[in-house]
């Protein structure tokens, strides 16, 4: 975690005595159990993506308190301490959440949190007045596809192994890779006109069986309302507070539900999934992709 030396630094390796976000905590907390839902069910897919959405959450406030320009002002390391703290917070639940899949990766974050090992009902206790060791680097950003990709390939490990198809069927269970659409031109890309945005709001449509409602804040540019149709991936309330990738110029399309003003990107196959594109941290609500 990036806020582990601004603790050291500033506060002996000490956390604070409370959170100051207790509603962002309180959330991460909340989704303990729609998490271990998906892993009894062996669902890992989807309960990576509740990880994933927590942890852009967890980026997001990081990148808005900016401890960096916090640890500069004598008058404001009182916050710098808190926002640490929540910063940690979340980290040690994002580890909790994710130990089934990466137990190594797990042990060398409670040995750096200097913490018995993590167990779930952990998820419901606050990580304050704590003496931290010393951080070091443990991985690279996580990133979605990296983690499935080794859920992927341990799958012997995770989930009994399924029955063997006959093997007439064989050939059918080969995913084509599906073709590359027809070229078009520089320009004609140019016209599309691509933003990052925040889901301010996401809601079941009633009467629609694959549709979400969401609110999308493009900051400066404003709130826009989008149909998407990922309601068999993701629960509305893992998706609030997530950054996405929309086409914002995406002529409106009024629908029977209310009218769309634009479409969020997501990435799909053969096999069964939807994955709404995220950006990396520090992108913000507005910003043209380019």
């Amino acid at each position: 975690s990036r806020t582990a030396g601004f603790i050291h630094k500033n506060f002996e390796g000490k956390l604070a005595d409370g959170v100051a976000n207790l509603e962002l905590i309180g959330d991460f907390q909340a989704a303990a159990g729609t998490i271990a839902a998906h892993y009894e069910a062996r669902d890992y897919a989807k309960a990576l993506r509740e990880i994933m959405a927590l942890a852009d959450r967890a980026n997001q406030y990081v990148a808005d308190e900016k401890p960096w320009e916090l640890a500069k002002k004598p008058e404001a390391v009182y916050r710098l301490h808190e926002v640490c703290t929540v910063a940690l917070n979340c980290f040690r639940l994002l580890t909790l959440y994710l130990k089934p899949v990466l137990p190594k990766l797990a042990e060398e974050v409670e040995a750096f949190l200097n913490i018995p090992p993590l167990a779930w009902e952990d998820s419901q206790s606050l990580f304050i007045r704590h003496r931290i060791n010393e951080y070091s680097h443990l991985m690279t950003r996580i990133d979605p596809k990296s983690i499935e990709a080794m859920v992927d390939a341990n799958k012997q490990n995770l989930e009994p192994p399924p029955a063997p198809a006959p093997a007439r069927h064989a050939e059918a269970q080969v995913n084509a890779a599906q073709p590359v659409a027809d070229t078009v031109s520089i320009d004609d890309f140019a016209k599309i006109d691509l933003r990052i945005a925040r889901i301010a709001n996401a809601e079941h449509v009633e009467g629609a069986d694959k549709l979400l409602r969401l609110t999308l804040d493009l900051g400066e540019l404003g709130t826009r309302q989008v149909f998407a149709g990922i309601k068999s991936a993701y629960a509305p309330d893992a998706l609030v507070g997530r950054l996405t990738v929309m086409v914002a110029n995406l002529a409106p399309r009024k629908m029977k539900f209310g009218m769309s003003e634009g479409m969020v990107l997501a990435a799909s196959g053969d096999a069964p999934g939807l994955f709404i594109l995220s950006p990396d941290s520090g992108a913000q609500p507005g910003m043209k992709v380019k």
